[in-house]
């Protein structure tokens, strides 16, 4: 039985290296959730004067640090000032030095998006006309390199551990109680319960380079891991390691005082309880022995539940789920999710074990198989309910299957699940004839072997104990000492001692050699652990692309980031500026005492119906002003239209806003600002915009 398990086994590991190295290699270039979705000055622009600063808007909220947005002139220097800023959604600005000279500048970002991925790229725009530049900067983010791979791995191996852990301490209680008590799924629970936490801690110390600066020397930098603690997906990582010292008790509990005596001592002390005189007694002790369990069983259910659900937010409250549509309903769909995935695919690895590594006195019983079947079933419906509504959520359309890479990982998911479904309806009919088997009987030629090797113990160990005593006769009659008379007495007792432990362990060996050929040879047993080993296979790979999935941008961001490049190109050929928000610079001098400045417009979505207007006022120094009063007014000349009046409400200092703002047609309106910067002083300066 060893040989055959041993080849097994060894097959499941080689198939798990390679599927995950294989599929975390290829998974690390799409690591972005968030997207760039327009910027001022947009991609490629060419501006007629210096802006006084960029603005680069994203698909959802991102971290940004002091170093997040670089602006580098031609010769490679820095021209940025100051740390990027928010000033409303999802646009980040950074300001410039003031007489930037002509010539082709490179942007270059790095920020982290909401659901703690990190996003880096670059691009150029070109001031007065596109110029040759030294500057070389890389795309890359801080996550291609090996601290990405090995957060990659991370990611994985807390997947796993949370599905082994969970799953096998669900197996114990919801469907083999016994296994509480058997060493191999102690071994495995605990191992996902270590698995689990080195990596939570693995994770917590790579992630302040995975997000900055990629590289493995600063894995250890208190000062970043403190950043790190701040963040939401800190907040989780630790969340998750507190989370794990209730899973220890937890686990110290159901392998302690739940397992109780082993199999093999309840089965003795029970039939010494039925020849015993006082058996009523302990047929009483018995039953209330029962209620304690299961009141026990019933506590750690509840409690393992509770903490397992923990488990599970951690990973909801700061990835896919907590982001983009209907969060509030998304991340407890994603923690049934998890908890679906764990119940299956952990109670199965622990089904396999129990299978392969049960002791022969204590086989996994055809209730506990049929149980998990149950159990299992209940997962897979609760998948493809969850599933649907994640998907849906994800992609946003049909075309996102086939268009993007998460479309197209999730079609090799759906695969592997239904192959997984096909191979556990199998499980199910061994199931079935397992349980429709009469009672297990042992083989003939197998009897009798077991009796001839029993025969021929007894007659060696007979035949050792006559010798024996003959030369312990000899010793005491040919020794007239008494003191040696007394030492061959003992000598005598120490053998028999010695003959009696050795004929019981011959006997406990016996009886459970003859089990496991018991167990062995019932072909239906063999069908299930031979199914139930190819569901494991299918699952390793199914944990490896969903680990992968996790990674990878959403399909529905992946589409409007697309959807955004394509009307940035179309505005940028009309207007010469970015799109997504039209973004308006305008210099202006009142002509009065600290009247000059720089008044700039952006208005989202840019399009025919309600807009969103901000205004910014800016000094000289590129810092924002107080003044009096900003007026807007928009006019479609050809239509005869306008103008048409805008007046913006003051925010904050040099930040005034305005929503519902109508332009009821396509076309190039012109755009009038009016500053006021004292009681007389006061100037309109204009500028056209593409709408629609």
């Amino acid at each position: 039985m060893t040989q055959t398990i041993v080849p097994r086994v060894r097959t499941l590991v080689l198939l798990f290296l390679a599927v995950t190295g294989a599929l975390l290699a290829g998974a690390a270039p799409a690591s972005a959730h968030a997207a760039l979705t327009g910027s001022d000055p947009g991609r490629g622009a060419v501006v007629d004067t210096a802006p006084t600063r960029v603005s680069l808007t994203f698909s959802e909220q991102v971290a940004v640090g002091e170093d997040a947005v670089r602006v580098l002139d031609p010769k490679g220097k820095r021209v940025d000032k100051g740390d990027p800023a928010n000033p409303s959604g999802t646009t980040y600005t950074v300001g410039l030095l003031s007489g930037l000279p002509d010539g082709t500048y490179t942007v270059a970002y790095q920020v982290v998006s909401a659901d703690s991925h990190p996003v880096a790229g670059a691009f150029t725009f070109s001031i007065g006309a596109p110029s040759e530049t030294s500057v070389s900067v890389s795309a890359q983010g801080s996550d291609d390199g090996v601290v990405g791979w090995l957060y990659g791995l991370g990611r994985y191996v807390s997947y796993a551990g949370f599905t082994v852990m969970a799953g096998g301490a669900a197996f114990v209680l919801a469907c083999w109680g016994p296994g509480s008590g058997v060493r191999a799924v102690q071994r495995l629970v605990v191992s996902g319960w270590l698995a689990l936490t080195a990596s939570t801690l693995g994770l917590l110390l790579l992630r302040g380079s995975y997000t900055t600066s990629g590289t493995a020397g600063d894995v250890f930098d208190l000062e970043l891991l403190g950043d790190v603690l701040q963040t939401k997906t800190g907040a989780a990582l630790v969340s998750r390691l507190l989370l794990l010292a209730a899973a220890a008790l937890f686990i110290a509990v159901l392998f302690g005082a739940h397992a109780g005596p082993s199999a093999v001592t309840a089965q003795d002390d029970t039939a010494s309880r039925h020849n015993d005189a006082g058996q009523n007694d302990a047929g009483e002790t018995h039953a209330g022995e029962t209620d304690e369990k299961r009141d026990l069983t019933f506590g750690l259910a509840i409690g393992g539940t509770v903490v397992a659900a923990g488990l599970a937010a951690s990973w909801a409250m700061s990835e896919h789920a907590s982001q983009g549509l209907q969060p509030g309903v998304a991340m407890p769909v994603d923690v049934l999710h998890l908890l679906a995935v764990a119940a299956w695919l952990g109670g199965l690895t622990a089904l396999l074990v129990a299978l392969l590594r049960a002791p022969a006195e204590t086989p996994v019983g055809r209730d506990a198989v049929r149980r998990f079947s149950r159990l299992a079933f209940g997962c897979v419906v609760t998948l493809v309910v969850t599933g649907i509504y994640q998907s849906w959520r994800q992609l946003g359309s049909w075309s996102a299957f086939t268009d993007t890479r998460y479309g197209q990982l999730l079609l090799v998911k759906i695969g592997l699940v239904v192959v997984l479904v096909g191979i556990a309806s199998v499980s199910r009919r061994w199931t079935a004839r397992l349980a429709e088997a009469p009672a297990d009987t042992v083989p003939a030629t197998e009897t009798s072997a077991g009796e001839t090797e029993a025969r021929a113990g007894v007659a060696t160990a007979g035949q050792a104990g006559t010798a024996e005593d003959a030369r312990s006769g000899d010793a005491k009659a040919g020794d007239a000492r008494a003191a040696e008379g007394k030492a061959g007495d003992e000598r005598a007792c120490g053998a028999g001692s010695a003959r009696a432990a050795q004929l019981a362990r011959q006997r406990v060996a016996m009886e459970a050699a003859r089990q496991r050929r018991l167990r062995d040879a019932d072909p239906h047993r063999s069908g299930l652990r031979r199914s139930v080993l190819a569901e494991a296979g299918i699952a390793v790979v199914l944990l490896a692309v969903t680990t992968v999935l996790t990674q990878t941008e959403p399909g529905r961001t992946e589409q409007e980031a697309r959807a955004a490049g394509s009307s940035s190109s179309s505005a940028s050929a009309a207007t010469g500026q970015g799109t997504g928000a039209v973004t308006l610079n305008m210099p202006f001098d009142t002509g009065g005492t600290n009247g000059e400045g720089v008044v700039t417009v952006d208005l989202e979505p840019a399009r025919v119906g309600d807009n969103d207007m901000h205004v910014y006022v800016e000094g000289p120094d590129g810092l924002p002003v107080d003044i009096p009063e900003v007026k807007v007014a928009f006019t479609l000349s050809v239509k005869d239209i306008g103008p048409l009046p805008v007046v913006p409400d003051r925010i904050t200092t040099g930040h005034w806003s305005a929503s519902g703002v109508q332009l009821p047609m396509t076309g190039d309106w012109k755009v009038e600002v009016t500053v006021r910067t004292s009681d007389v002083d006061q100037v309109t300066v204009s500028k056209n915009a593409q709408i629609g």
